[in-house]
C-alpha cells in the first residue's frame, strides 16, 4: 500500500508546552484518516506544517514523495484544503468566488463544480458578506472539491452545516475516496468521523496518543455491561465483588462493568449467584475511546 502523506517526527516548540512534539503518522493512498483532539491539542499547527505553511524545526512531511516545506507550490497543484476559519472577500458573489478560484487553478471544466452546487442547494448569486455561516461553509466545500484532487486536507469541514448537510458532506467524501483520493479530516463531530475514516489519530498536549482503526473500536476486546438487580441487598453485595466497575447507581441498584473478552466466562460465574433483574451490553463507540484518553483533563477542570 503506497503511502501518500507521511509525518515522521514532527516537531514545533512554541514554549510553555504548546506545540506539536514528535508526531508521526502516515496516510495511505485511498484512505480517509481522521484527526482528533480538542481546540490547542495541535490539529491546526499539524495541519498547517503538512501544507507547507509552516516550516518544521525538526522531522519531515511529504506528500507524495515531494517535501511539503520546499514543494508547497508542486503539492498546491493536486491538493483540495477547507480550512478550519476561511477568510472570504466581502465583495464577491458566491459564484464570482467559486470562477476566482477555478481561474486560480486554471480550470477547464466547470462541470463538476456546478454538480456540487446543486448537491449543496446554494444560491451562489448571493454576495458572500450577506451568507450565513453554514452557506460561507458550502462555498469552501466546493472549491476544495471542486477539481477532484488528489488529495484533500480538511479542517472541521461542516462546521455551521445543517444535519442534512453533514450527512451530504459524508457522501461527498465517501464517494472522493471510491475515486481513490486520500483525505486527512480534522473534527469534532464523531459521528461523521465514524461514517467516513478508515483510521483515527488521537492527538492530545501536542503528541499522538492512539492511532487506530474504525473496525478495532466496533470489537474493542473490552466490554461494558450493564446490570439491574431486583434486590438491593444483591447489588450492594455484587459491587464488592473483583470486578471493573464504571459506575454504580445504587437507586436504580444498577452497575455497569467492563470486562475483557478472555474474562467474560468469570464474570458469567459471578453473575449467577444473583438474582438479575436484566443485563444489556452497551456498545463502544469513537466518543468513548476518545474519552479514554480526555477524562482525567475534564475530571480537573471540574475540581479547580
Amino acid at each position: 500500500m503506497k503511502e501518500i502523506i507521511k509525518v515522521e517526527n514532527l516537531t514545533k516548540d512554541y514554549g510553555n508546552g504548546k506545540g506539536v512534539f514528535n508526531v508521526s503518522f502516515e496516510i495511505n493512498e485511498g484512505e480517509v484518516f481522521g484527526f482528533l483532539g480538542p481546540n490547542g491539542a495541535g490539529k491546526t499547527t499539524t495541519i498547517r506544517h503538512i501544507l507547507g505553511f509552516s516550516k518544521p524545526q525538526s522531522g519531515k512531511i511529504e506528500i507524495n514523495g515531494l517535501d511539503c516545506w520546499v514543494s508547497y507550490y508542486k503539492i498546491a497543484e493536486d491538493l483540495g484544503y477547507l480550512p478550519g476559519e476561511i477568510a472570504f472577500p466581502d465583495n464577491m458573489t458566491g459564484m464570482q468566488y467559486i470562477k476566482y478560484i477555478a481561474s486560480l487553478r486554471k480550470m477547464k471544466d466547470f462541470t463538476r463544480a456546478r454538480e456540487l452546487i446543486e448537491m449543496f442547494k446554494i444560491d451562489t448569486s448571493v454576495l458572500i458578506k450577506k451568507m450565513s455561516r453554514g452557506m460561507k461553509q458550502k462555498i469552501g466545500i466546493i472549491t476544495a472539491f471542486m477539481h477532484n484532487p488528489k488529495f484533500l486536507i480538511l479542517d472541521e469541514p461542516t462546521s455551521g452545516l445543517d444535519p442534512l448537510m453533514q450527512n451530504k458532506f459524508i457522501d461527498l467524501v465517501n464517494d472522493s475516496k471510491k475515486k481513490g483520493a486520500t483525505i486527512l479530516m480534522s473534527s469534532h463531530i464523531f459521528e461523521e468521523v465514524e461514517k467516513t475514516c478508515d483510521r483515527i489519530a488521537i492527538i492530545r498536549l501536542g503528541k499522538i496518543v492512539s492511532i487506530i482503526t474504525n473496525n478495532e473500536i466496533k470489537h474493542a476486546k473490552l466490554k461494558t455491561f450493564k446490570v439491574e438487580f431486583f434486590d438491593k441487598a444483591d447489588y450492594q453485595k455484587f459491587i464488592l465483588e473483583n470486578l471493573s466497575f464504571s459506575e454504580n447507581r445504587e437507586g436504580q441498584k444498577q452497575a455497569r462493568v467492563q470486562v475483557e473478552d478472555e474474562n467474560i466466562n468469570e464474570f458469567l460465574k459471578i453473575l449467577v449467584k444473583y438474582k438479575v433483574k436484566f443485563i444489556s451490553e452497551i456498545k463502544h463507540d469513537l466518543e468513548d475511546y476518545f474519552m479514554t484518553f480526555y477524562s482525567n483533563d475534564i475530571k480537573e477542570k471540574k475540581d479547580v
